[in-house]
Protein backbone atom coordinates (compact mmCIF):
# COMPACT_ATOMS: atom_id res chain seq x y z
CA UNK A 1 0.00 0.00 0.00
CA UNK A 2 1.37 3.17 -1.07
CA UNK A 3 1.45 6.07 1.81
CA UNK A 4 2.27 9.71 1.56
CA UNK A 5 2.06 11.86 4.66
CA UNK A 6 2.04 15.52 5.51
CA UNK A 7 2.88 17.45 9.10
CA UNK A 8 1.72 20.98 10.45
CA UNK A 9 1.90 22.67 13.87
CA UNK A 10 -1.25 23.05 15.59
CA UNK A 11 -1.96 24.91 19.07
CA UNK A 12 -2.11 21.34 21.04
CA UNK A 13 1.28 20.53 19.11
CA UNK A 14 2.25 18.91 15.72
CA UNK A 15 -0.25 17.12 13.43
CA UNK A 16 0.22 13.86 11.11
CA UNK A 17 -2.27 13.18 8.05
CA UNK A 18 -1.26 10.16 6.28
CA UNK A 19 -3.12 8.77 3.39
CA UNK A 20 -3.64 5.79 1.05
CA UNK A 21 -4.65 6.23 -2.22
CA UNK A 22 -8.59 5.46 -0.99
CA UNK A 23 -8.48 8.03 1.64
CA UNK A 24 -7.01 9.01 4.60
CA UNK A 25 -5.67 6.47 7.49
CA UNK A 26 -4.06 7.79 9.62
CA UNK A 27 -3.78 11.38 11.91
CA UNK A 28 -1.70 11.93 15.20
CA UNK A 29 -1.17 14.43 17.22
CA UNK A 30 2.41 14.62 19.28
CA UNK A 31 5.07 16.95 20.26
CA UNK A 32 8.06 15.84 18.19
CA UNK A 33 7.15 15.80 14.46
CA UNK A 34 10.10 13.26 14.74
CA UNK A 35 8.54 11.16 16.62
CA UNK A 36 5.43 11.35 14.58
CA UNK A 37 7.10 10.42 11.37
CA UNK A 38 8.85 7.87 12.83
CA UNK A 39 5.63 6.06 14.05
CA UNK A 40 3.96 6.90 10.93
CA UNK A 41 7.40 4.93 9.71
CA UNK A 42 6.64 1.94 12.10
CA UNK A 43 2.98 1.67 10.98
CA UNK A 44 3.75 2.44 7.33
CA UNK A 45 6.92 1.02 6.23
CA UNK A 46 7.35 2.70 2.85
CA UNK A 47 5.25 6.11 3.56
CA UNK A 48 6.41 8.94 1.69
CA UNK A 49 6.61 12.52 2.87
CA UNK A 50 4.45 15.14 0.52
CA UNK A 51 3.91 18.20 0.85
CA UNK A 52 1.24 20.36 -0.88
CA UNK A 53 -1.26 17.77 -0.87
CA UNK A 54 -4.35 18.79 -1.22
CA UNK A 55 -6.58 16.25 0.77
CA UNK A 56 -3.74 16.07 3.22
CA UNK A 57 -3.26 20.13 3.40
CA UNK A 58 -7.33 20.31 3.31
CA UNK A 59 -6.95 17.84 6.49
CA UNK A 60 -4.44 19.62 8.52
CA UNK A 61 -6.00 23.22 7.90
CA UNK A 62 -9.21 21.83 9.31
CA UNK A 63 -7.99 19.16 12.48
CA UNK A 64 -6.08 22.75 13.35
CA UNK A 65 -8.76 25.20 13.09
CA UNK A 66 -11.35 22.38 14.94
CA UNK A 67 -8.46 21.84 17.82
CA UNK A 68 -8.47 25.65 18.45
CA UNK A 69 -12.19 26.36 18.37
CA UNK A 70 -14.10 23.44 17.89
CA UNK A 71 -17.22 24.90 19.29
CA UNK A 72 -17.02 27.05 16.07
CA UNK A 73 -18.14 24.01 13.99
CA UNK A 74 -21.81 22.97 13.77
CA UNK A 75 -21.15 19.78 15.18
CA UNK A 76 -18.32 17.00 15.56
CA UNK A 77 -15.65 17.27 13.08
CA UNK A 78 -16.58 17.12 9.67
CA UNK A 79 -15.35 13.97 7.50
CA UNK A 80 -11.61 14.83 6.01
CA UNK A 81 -12.96 14.06 2.79
CA UNK A 82 -12.13 9.85 2.12
CA UNK A 83 -11.53 7.85 5.14
CA UNK A 84 -9.61 4.80 4.79
CA UNK A 85 -10.76 3.21 8.10
CA UNK A 86 -8.60 -0.16 8.78
CA UNK A 87 -9.28 -2.51 11.67
CA UNK A 88 -11.05 -5.57 13.11
CA UNK A 89 -14.60 -5.54 13.12
CA UNK A 90 -14.66 -5.33 16.87
CA UNK A 91 -12.48 -2.17 15.96
CA UNK A 92 -14.75 -0.27 13.89
CA UNK A 93 -18.12 -0.99 15.75
CA UNK A 94 -16.11 0.61 18.73
CA UNK A 95 -14.80 3.60 16.47
CA UNK A 96 -18.57 4.19 14.89
CA UNK A 97 -20.01 4.21 18.88
CA UNK A 98 -17.42 6.84 19.44
CA UNK A 99 -18.41 8.97 16.20
CA UNK A 100 -22.05 9.11 17.36
CA UNK A 101 -20.59 10.67 20.82
CA UNK A 102 -21.76 14.98 20.33
CA UNK A 103 -18.99 16.98 20.64
CA UNK A 104 -19.11 18.21 24.63
CA UNK A 105 -20.24 14.88 25.87
CA UNK A 106 -18.47 11.97 27.44
CA UNK A 107 -19.01 8.36 27.48
CA UNK A 108 -17.61 5.45 29.75
CA UNK A 109 -15.74 2.56 28.33
CA UNK A 110 -18.74 0.15 29.67
CA UNK A 111 -20.99 2.71 28.27
CA UNK A 112 -20.07 2.38 24.81
CA UNK A 113 -19.75 -1.80 25.37
CA UNK A 114 -23.04 -1.63 26.08
CA UNK A 115 -23.95 0.55 23.05
CA UNK A 116 -22.39 -1.98 20.67
CA UNK A 117 -24.20 -5.11 22.40
CA UNK A 118 -21.22 -6.56 24.15
CA UNK A 119 -21.83 -4.91 28.03
CA UNK A 120 -18.67 -6.87 28.93
CA UNK A 121 -16.12 -5.96 26.65
CA UNK A 122 -15.12 -2.57 28.42
CA UNK A 123 -11.90 -3.28 28.49
CA UNK A 124 -11.39 -4.71 24.92
CA UNK A 125 -13.44 -1.50 23.72
CA UNK A 126 -10.53 0.47 25.87
CA UNK A 127 -8.15 -1.56 23.29
CA UNK A 128 -9.79 -0.18 20.60
CA UNK A 129 -9.86 2.89 21.35
CA UNK A 130 -5.99 2.63 22.23
CA UNK A 131 -5.32 1.58 18.39
CA UNK A 132 -7.37 4.08 17.13
CA UNK A 133 -5.45 5.45 13.81
CA UNK A 134 -7.75 8.73 13.36
CA UNK A 135 -6.95 11.18 16.05
CA UNK A 136 -10.03 13.42 16.33
CA UNK A 137 -11.99 12.19 13.95
CA UNK A 138 -12.50 9.16 15.45
CA UNK A 139 -13.06 11.27 18.74
CA UNK A 140 -11.43 8.18 21.62
CA UNK A 141 -10.80 11.61 23.86
CA UNK A 142 -14.08 11.90 24.38
CA UNK A 143 -14.23 8.09 26.27
CA UNK A 144 -13.65 8.08 30.14
CA UNK A 145 -13.56 6.16 33.09
CA UNK A 146 -16.54 5.28 34.76
CA UNK A 147 -15.87 7.27 37.62
CA UNK A 148 -15.20 10.38 35.57
CA UNK A 149 -12.01 10.27 35.15
CA UNK A 150 -9.68 11.04 32.56
CA UNK A 151 -7.50 8.21 31.40
CA UNK A 152 -5.01 7.00 28.71
CA UNK A 153 -5.05 8.93 25.47
CA UNK A 154 -2.60 7.87 23.21
CA UNK A 155 -1.37 11.53 22.47
CA UNK A 156 -1.45 12.51 26.10
CA UNK A 157 -3.75 12.93 28.67
CA UNK A 158 -3.34 16.23 29.30
CA UNK A 159 -4.05 16.68 25.08
CA UNK A 160 -7.35 14.72 26.23
CA UNK A 161 -8.27 17.77 29.08
CA UNK A 162 -7.65 20.22 26.86
CA UNK A 163 -9.75 18.73 23.96
CA UNK A 164 -12.62 17.87 26.23
CA UNK A 165 -12.03 21.25 27.89
CA UNK A 166 -12.30 23.06 24.11
CA UNK A 167 -15.29 21.18 23.50
CA UNK A 168 -17.34 22.33 25.83
CA UNK A 169 -17.58 19.14 28.35
CA UNK A 170 -17.29 18.73 32.37
CA UNK A 171 -14.32 16.74 33.43
CA UNK A 172 -12.55 16.62 36.18
CA UNK A 173 -8.93 18.77 36.80
CA UNK A 174 -6.16 16.11 36.24
CA UNK A 175 -4.27 15.25 39.43
CA UNK A 176 -0.75 15.98 39.77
Amino acid sequence: MSIRYSCAPSALGMLLAAASGRGIVHLAMGDDEDVLVRACHARYPDAVKVTGAADLTQALDVLCRYIEQPTSFAGNLPVLGTLDIQGTAFQKRVWAALREIPRGETRSYAQIARRIGQPSAYRAVAGACAANPLALVIPCHRVIRADGGLSGFGWGVQRKQALLQREGARIPALSQ
